[in-house]
């Protein structure tokens, strides 16, 4: 029992400082409206009711937990129980939309950035001209490329998920050509020395030596290429003028002041992307216990 509250104690600390934090910022934020409605009223507000007033508005600056709480149940558990899961109010529905691109461009940019890292350890003039621009590739703000990237697609008769999900590998490939590179590399002198002693060729050497020592670093690579993936997948929805997917429910919210959709859309995105982490983190513990290489 002591064991298992040292693992949870501090995450359940931490959690309710947020909680603590972020009810007294929505104080702080929404008590201005909250003044300025008393006093066309004509009213005094004691405490207990300024503090309500804050914790109950339509339009907060900063909504409370328990309306965002609220939010994501009546868009999510309530529409499950009524069996309108897939309907367009749904964030099951808008979260499916989001999910379809982020795993389409995870799994490009995860293909591209182990191609690339295979050519980058394997040829010198690779690794001399194209990990620079790699590197440089990352410098140029997203939502300055995004629009680029839509329109050229859509100028040749490519539209929907498709722009959606290279936006998306853009973002993904990076860190797996960084991790990958690191992780073919990572192999000592001496156990090349030896696969040369053992007379191994170049494909021998990759796939009995080079690749499994990667596989620490690939996973690791992919827990962050899943997390900006999603990124990628919700800011690509934003230039479109997408009707679907988290990113559209984040428009939406703030083309109408709507703060509480804002903020259950991105509970729900954070939810999903430690749910997709959460999965790789799994399967990196079967595959390196496999390997030998458990934690």
């Amino acid at each position: 029992m002591a064991a298992l509250w040292y693992r949870v104690g501090p995450v359940i600390a931490v959690v309710i400082a947020i909680f603590v934090l972020w009810y007294a910022g929505a104080v702080a934020l929404n008590s201005a409206w909250a003044h300025d409605k008393a006093k066309r009223a004509g009213v005094e507000l004691t405490t207990s009711e300024l503090i309500a007033d804050t914790m109950s508005q339509k339009k907060p600056k900063l909504p409370a937990p328990h309306q965002v709480g609220a939010e994501i149940w009546k868009t999510t558990g309530a529409m499950v129980a009524r069996g309108k899961a897939f309907s367009k109010r749904s964030l099951i529905y808008h979260s499916w939309i989001t999910l379809s691109s982020t795993l389409l461009g995870f799994a490009m940019g995860t293909a591209l950035g182990i191609a690339l890292a295979v050519g980058i350890v394997y040829n010198r003039t690779m690794d001399m001209s194209v990990m620079p621009w790699v590197i440089a590739s990352q410098t140029i703000p997203i939502l300055a490329i995004a629009p680029m990237i839509i329109v050229v697609l859509n100028a040749v008769g490519i539209s929907g998920l498709i722009p959606k999900a290279v936006i998306s590998m853009y973002l993904s490939f990076f860190p797996v050509v960084v991790g990958m590179v690191k992780g073919l590399r990572s192999p000592d002198h001496m156990q090349l020395d030896q696969m040369k002693t053992w007379n191994a060729n170049a494909s021998q050497e990759f796939w009995k030596l080079r690749l499994p020592s990667s596989m620490p670093f690939l996973f690791t690579s992919l827990k962050v290429a899943m997390a900006a993936s999603l990124v990628g997948a919700i800011v690509g929805e934003l230039p479109t003028g997408a009707v679907a997917g988290l990113g559209a429910r984040l428009l939406g919210g703030s083309y109408y002041g709507q703060t509480i959709q804002i903020w259950s859309a991105l509970l729900v995105a954070a939810a999903l992307a430690a749910a997709l982490v959460g999965l790789i983190g799994w399967i990196q513990n079967i595959v390196l216990k496999r390997m030998g290489m458990a934690r």
